[in-house]
């Protein structure tokens, strides 16, 4: 399907009938990240419809929107072993029709991390997501923890719009040795797939350091940070910090719950991820 006014249509249609959707957005290349969201669709919804749209707007001017992988073929088949009602796969120019200008503003956390590094990307990705959100009407949408300062400034849109969806945001997939899974992954070559990694061992040292008693953000990013360079030897390490994860400031320190985040380019390829942090409950 690739009107917009098609798949509203169905939408509507379902939710006359008393049926609830859940909606998984993506820009394609599907693989076992994007399959764990659409089962937990499929579970807690009687449609699930899924969106294939590789959007240029979240693009930069040398970043590789022609060069991001693409297999239509492919994902209409994981779609369609995956129990999708409904696949929506729209041109840019239905989304973006001759004169569209309007952007969404996402605010001083999108000018942070991967705002700072990757300007203009995040309102081009609320601008999409609002977009289809108006189309599908979802009852809820399905978020993976990979991208959780994207995940973080959608769930701050929805809230600050009022718009009728829940957002649900579920574990990031990862490969047996740790690595998230990405459609990016495929850029790698094999001597770069092993040093990728490093970046998730890097993220998980920082863990340890917190079971070990530290609390201080220099002790737990520094812990990280000796692993991820000597396990994947990026070529370039562009962030590694210990945030909030509702406003993603910086935390000095972890007193409670904190995301520690991390981005790198190996080779000519960029990797994120994060892990969850947790304070002891029983600490005074």
């Amino acid at each position: 399907m690739t009107r917009p006014a098609a798949m509203r249509d169905l939408s509507r249609r379902a939710r006359r009938s008393g049926e609830s959707i859940g909606f998984v957005p993506t820009m394609g290349a599907l693989h076992a990240g994007h399959l764990s969201l659409m089962d937990r669709a499929r579970r807690e919804n009687r449609r699930l419809a899924v969106s294939v749209f590789v959007n240029p707007l979240q693009f930069g001017p040398r970043e590789d929107f022609t060069r991001y992988p693409r297999n239509d073929l492919s994902d209409v088949r994981l779609c369609r072993s995956s129990g999708s009602d409904w696949l929506f796969m729209p041109s840019v120019r239905s989304i973006y029709p001759p004169g569209f200008s309007t952007q969404v503003t996402p605010g001083p956390m999108g000018s942070m991390w991967e705002g700072a590094v990757r300007p203009g990307h995040f309102a081009g990705v609320l601008t999409v997501v609002l977009k289809l959100l108006e189309i599908v009407e979802p009852d809820t949408i399905y978020l993976g923890q990979k991208d959780a300062q994207q995940a973080a400034l959608i769930l701050r849109m929805v809230s600050d719009l009022e718009l009728p969806v829940r957002v649900s945001v579920c574990p990031t997939v990862r490969e047996r040795d740790g690595l998230a899974l990405s459609s990016r992954n495929g850029y790698l070559a094999p001597e770069e797939r092993r040093r990728a990694r490093g970046l998730a061992r890097g993220l998980r040292a920082g863990k340890q350091a917190v079971l070990r008693g530290a609390r201080d953000a220099r002790s737990i990013v520094g812990a990280a940070r000796r692993v991820l360079r000597a396990e994947a030897k990026p070529d370039r390490l562009e962030y590694l910090a210990l945030v909030d994860p509702r406003t993603f400031e910086p935390l000095p320190r972890l007193g409670g719950r904190a995301l520690l985040i991390g981005a790198v380019r190996i080779g000519r390829t960029r990797l994120i991820d994060n892990v969850t942090l947790i304070a002891s409950a029983k600490e005074p």
